[in-house]
């Protein structure tokens, strides 16, 4: 290929990521924070300052992953040219554009990882089986995972014989405990890994005996850390009930919020790992600092009028429910990322609330809702993959690449 035209090809594919990153800042990363401003706990200007800042640290610090299952792991013996990559990113920016101009529930991880399927086939590549099932298998038990978490949560929170200055309490007590075990890639980490965790940085600072692969070290801190969350919240709840449940719902819509950015930037930047690490001989961490940088613009400059309605729903919701939906979103987006599975948050905010709702009586959504949506997903999935085969033959056969 010739020197301008793939020189063209790289500052476009760059910037279709970009806008990618941007539209997942304005609009994947923005659900977190709407309860705590529906309950009057943050203003929407200052929410929208964190969600940047929060996801874009996510992105910088757990994207590597997702981005790396995104380029590389969807496709088996071929790699994605900077022309497949810029027909993927064209594709998956396609189908969001179209969901946001629609309203059509359209999720970025189906559309995203369909199209770099279609144009890792139509580069002659061969499908990476194994891979798609536990893909598909991950997003089949979201639903149930999410919406069942969602369901225990609300329970407890609206059980009588558990005060709430002991249930908020006890969930903050299970974010902190996950929290400790989060991989960053900031923390110092073993020869053979990438990323550590705060509890897996001080167990090798320790370096005590492992009891049945377990290392007791590991599970100090944690419950350590769980019981610094339960006290400070429980602080606060017995302080003011309302007051600790907004605290709460703050520190919840952060956490959610920098898992966000980790479990999105990889749809954006995945396409171009080839281009950026192999191609161009860039280190990861120019590539997730691009996202980075596009989510953190679509924060600052599209969230504010999202978080405004989206906060309107989560207040007729109420807190507590809001509460059972953000905390498997962040259980979830977490495991994800610790397994490098691209996820569509949408799908697990959905299912949590239904969840939640059924703890009270009712779903609170639709049964047409849930079919359109569900239907939209799989239309999504098959048609990207066909789209980004097709887009990709037409620019290899005017471009000759």
């Amino acid at each position: 290929m010739a020197g301008a035209v793939f020189w063209a090809l790289v500052v476009l594919a760059t910037l279709t990521s970009l806008a990618t990153a941007w539209t997942l800042g304005a609009n994947s990363n923005s659900p977190p924070f709407a309860p705590a401003i529906g309950a009057n706990a943050i203003s929407t200007m200052r929410a929208a300052f964190l969600i940047g800042i929060l996801a874009a640290l996510g992105a910088l610090t757990q994207g590597g992953a997702i981005s790396e299952t995104v380029g590389a792991g969807l496709i088996d013996g071929v790699q994605i040219t900077s022309l497949a990559a810029t027909a993927g990113l064209l594709t998956a920016t396609g189908f969001m554009a179209f969901g946001v101009y629609t309203g059509y529930p359209v999720p970025a991880a189906f559309a995203t990882t369909g199209a770099m399927v279609g144009v890792g086939l139509s580069l002659g590549g061969d499908p990476a089986v194994d891979t798609y099932r536990r893909i598909v298998l991950f997003w089949l038990l979201v639903p149930p995972v999410s919406g069942g978490l969602a369901y225990l949560t609300a329970t407890v929170l609206r059980r009588d014989d558990i005060p709430e200055t002991v249930g908020v309490p006890l969930l903050a007590a299970v974010v902190g405990g996950i929290i400790a075990n989060v991989q960053l890639g900031i923390i110092p980490s073993p020869p053979d890994a990438a990323q550590s965790s705060v509890a897996g940085f001080i167990a090798r600072r320790v370096a005590t005996p492992t009891v049945a692969g377990i290392d007791p070290v590991a599970v100090l801190v944690t419950l350590a850390a769980a019981a610094a969350w339960f006290v400070a919240i429980r602080r606060r709840t017995q302080a003011s009930v309302e007051g600790g449940i907004r605290t709460f719902l703050i520190v919840l819509g952060s956490v959610v919020a920098f898992s966000g950015g980790g479990s999105q930037v990889g749809l954006a930047t995945g396409p171009l790992e080839n281009l950026y690490g192999t191609e161009l001989g860039l280190p990861s961490i120019v590539l997730l600092a691009l996202g980075a940088v596009g989510i953190l613009a679509g924060a600052w400059m599209g969230a504010p009028k999202l978080l405004q309605a989206t906060s309107r729903e989560y207040a007729q919701l109420g807190v507590r429910r809001s509460i059972a939906a953000l905390v498997p979103g962040f259980i979830i987006a977490q495991l994800a990322i610790a397994l490098g599975i691209p996820i569509s948050f949408n799908n697990i905010i959905i299912s949590g609330v239904i969840g939640g709702g059924l703890a009270g009586g009712s779903a609170g959504v639709s049964r047409r809702k849930i079919g359109v949506t569900l239907v939209f997903w799989l239309i999504t999935l098959v048609a990207s993959i066909g789209i980004g085969f097709g887009l990709y033959r037409v620019f290899a056969a005017v471009l000759g690449g």
